[in-house]
């Protein structure tokens, strides 16, 4: 392994849905990772149980004993709806985008309360019968109730373009910043394998476009026109090439895996991965180093 390697890795909890919180943070720390990336959900510190904020405070003194630094990641599936995946989301109008709303200003609070880098989110899929001016209108207006409570508790947010969303590009994440003003707390969420599977420009230059805004990435493998999170080394991803454009634009937040479907074999697959990336720092060529 070299020596001089800036990036941190982390692992997601969505793909430890075998364990049990504390568990999975002491095999990721037990295996070297440097954080975690928390989705907050029934499974994993739930944010709408009883005594979230006496919960949340037993998880942040574990990851300090641990080592380990946490971004909040809120794509649990069926935590607001249990029959209808992601639903609602910030699209959706009324009681429905407050509910979202809603979910999102508890990932503020407990990500504050964490000392987390960041806590990433997306748009959601445009909802029947409404055209994109108005979603994007209600996505923008949903957006800015969660920075405004973001300014208040001094938390970073990342936007992650997601395929089959109403954005699901850094292009569409630029415009919303655009429309909004550019806040200085909306950063962006770059997963690997979207840009593969979903984006016009390749990665590196995928990675530069976004630059110093990147304040969360996921990692996995993916192909191109297929959004499946794949283990690393199965798909397209250049993940040297990546790797060293993200030293390149300077970023120094954690790079989680993202494998929501591994949790079966999650200590193998984990330790796979992060020998894979590994390795990938070892190939990345000398003049992209710090």
């Amino acid at each position: 392994m070299t020596t001089d390697r800036h990036l941190r890795f982390g692992y997601g909890t969505n793909g430890m849905t075998s364990h049990r919180l504390e568990d999975a943070l002491a095999v990721l720390a037990g295996l070297g990772y440097d954080g975690v990336a928390l989705t907050l959900d029934h499974l994993h510190l739930d944010p709408f149980a009883p005594g979230l904020p006496a919960r949340t405070a037993a998880v942040r003194r574990r990851l300090e004993d641990l080592g380990l630094a946490v971004v909040v990641e809120t794509g649990a599936r069926y935590l607001l709806d249990p029959l209808r995946k992601h639903h609602p989301t910030l699209l959706h109008t009324g009681g429905d985008a407050d509910r979202r709303v809603d979910y999102l200003h508890r990932a503020v609070e407990v990500a504050a309360d964490l000392g987390a880098e960041a806590m990433s989110f997306w748009s959601g899929t445009l909802p029947a019968g409404v055209d994109p001016a108005t979603a994007h209108g209600r996505l923008a207006d949903g957006v800015g109730r969660v920075l405004e409570l973001a300014d208040r508790r001094d938390v970073v947010c990342a936007f992650e373009p997601e395929p089959g969303m109403l954005v699901d590009t850094l292009d569409g994440v630029l415009a919303l910043r655009a429309r909004l003003g550019d806040p200085p707390r909306l950063g962006v969420t770059l997963d690997l394998g979207h840009v593969v599977c979903n984006e016009p420009r390749d990665l590196p230059d995928t990675i530069r476009l976004a630059g110093d805004l990147i304040a969360n990435v996921q990692v996995d493998d993916m192909v191109e026109g297929v959004h499946e999170h794949l283990e690393l080394g199965t798909g397209e991803v250049d993940f040297p090439a990546a790797l060293g454009a993200l030293l390149e634009v300077g970023y120094t937040g954690l790079c989680a895996l993202e494998l929501p479907r591994q949790s079966h074999a999650a200590p193998r697959v984990a330790e796979r991965s992060l020998a894979h990336l590994r390795q990938a720092l070892d190939r990345i060529p000398e003049a992209v180093r710090p």
